[in-house]
């Protein structure tokens, strides 16, 4: 599994998560948000960053809502059960996931960099 950020100029980054493991509240506050913005701060220097995402648990779980806050991090409303807002789930998603069925990797890095070329493809 993959947590693929996407921003306003395109590709932000892709997290991997190790190990089979389940996304929770911990996992996206201690290793997802923290890489995420890693990343974008060398892109973005001195920008605003508003974040959308929908209604998870883990997005709207206290620790998260308290480290967004603490990075001063602006967070959008989501309404529940909006496919207008969630374009990525009914179109992008399912067709990267019909151009990698079958395929193996090498490496997670491998895997990661093949959806984000096929990603960055149907963006354009």
């Amino acid at each position: 599994m993959v947590a693929y950020l996407i921003g306003v100029n395109g590709h932000v980054v892709a997290v991997p998560l190790k190990n089979r493991k389940t996304v929770n509240s911990k996992w996206y506050t201690t290793i997802c948000l923290p890489e995420v913005l890693e990343k974008n701060m060398k892109n973005t220097l001195h920008c605003r960053i508003i974040l959308h995402h929908d209604n998870a648990n883990r997005h709207t779980s206290p620790e998260a809502i308290r480290f967004l806050e603490g990075q001063k991090i602006q967070l959008t409303g989501h309404p529940p059960y909006s496919s207008d807002l969630s374009p990525n789930d009914f179109y992008l998603f399912p067709s990267v996931k019909n151009k990698l069925r079958g395929q193996r990797y090498s490496s997670r890095e491998k895997a990661v960099d093949v959806l984000s070329i096929h990603i960055l493809e149907i963006l354009k």
